[in-house]
């Protein structure tokens, strides 16, 4: 199955006194990289969260948002410093006392002074919080897998049309390879002819190996027999199933741009150099395409 690396998941989940919701969104990058961010008393689940999205998912970019709530209310406490209050009042008295300040104190204005009132995190049980938690993720997991599969059905169905016009394009270049020798060869006789007197002879044997030589340099054979060989490589590779054939379809798409100009290099043909460039122009959208390709 091919997977775009672009792709948006969420899911929720919740028991008697936990909530948790999250959401996945990935985009493509060359390797793997997980950015989370979650509340901080949770942190300590964080390489579970890493390792059970690389079971899923082999490259990208994904990042990670993470809501919790304690559906009691029991998340967080309110705890009251009593010495810190001692102190504030024995500094009222103190002030009281040397400037003969009128003291009135009530509990709203002891309230706020600060850090008298704080709110903690109650400590909660964590394999509690990580079976919703997980329950939640696994559920934002295979959402975000089956758009990023859907996308790459997407990108599987152009990539297969783009094929079928680089191995017409490659078909027009085998066909015209076989003329350009007999083309040449028409060529060269006919300057030799116009730049000849009649009553000179053409050395035959001189002709023969001249386009020997052009024939040997020109010969582009091997080069399409291989650009046919990768092409058959890139069907396969995005036909077997494997879930991360990004990098290697990146590196066959190299070996065809490389056979296509070393075909390019050796073309002394118009109708040839043409058709290369049409090449180059659609590897270049398949080299586009992978790179959205887990």
């Amino acid at each position: 199955m091919l997977r775009s690396m672009t792709g948006f998941g969420s899911g929720e989940a919740q028991d008697k006194e936990k909530y948790c919701n999250v959401e996945l969104k990935s985009v493509n990058h060359r390797y793997m990289d997980i950015s989370i961010k979650m509340p901080r008393f949770l942190t300590y689940l964080e390489e579970d969260i890493r390792k059970l999205i690389k079971e899923h998912i082999k490259r990208g970019r994904v990042e990670v948002y993470i809501n919790y709530k304690n559906l009691e209310g029991k998340d967080v406490q309110v705890t009251t410093d009593i010495g810190l209050i001692e102190e504030y009042i024995k500094a009222l008295d103190l002030i009281h006392d040397t400037f003969k300040i009128k003291k009135k104190l009530d509990v709203t204005t002891v309230a706020n002074f600060p850090e008298v009132l704080k709110l903690e995190n109650v400590e909660e049980d964590g394999e509690e919080i990580w079976d919703v938690l997980k329950e939640a993720l696994n559920i934002a997991l295979e959402n975000l897998l089956h758009m990023r599969e859907t996308e790459g059905n997407k990108l599987k169905e152009d990539l297969d049309k783009r094929l079928g016009i680089l191995m017409a394009l490659m078909k027009k270049i085998e066909e015209r390879s076989t003329l350009i020798v007999a083309e040449y060869k028409e060529r060269l006789t006919n300057r030799i002819k116009e730049l000849l007197d009649d009553n000179i002879e053409i050395d035959e044997s001189r002709l023969a190996m001249e386009i020997a030589l052009f024939a040997d340099k020109s010969n582009i054979t091997e080069e399409i027999i291989r650009f046919y060989s990768h092409i058959e490589q890139f069907k396969a590779s995005i036909n077997n199933g494997d879930d991360a054939v990004g990098r290697k379809l990146d590196f066959i798409i190299q070996e065809l741009n490389r056979e296509i100009n070393t075909i390019g290099s050796k073309s002394n043909d118009l109708i040839t150099s043409n058709t290369v460039v049409e090449v180059k122009s659609e590897l270049e959208k398949i080299r586009e395409q992978i790179q959205n390709i887990e």
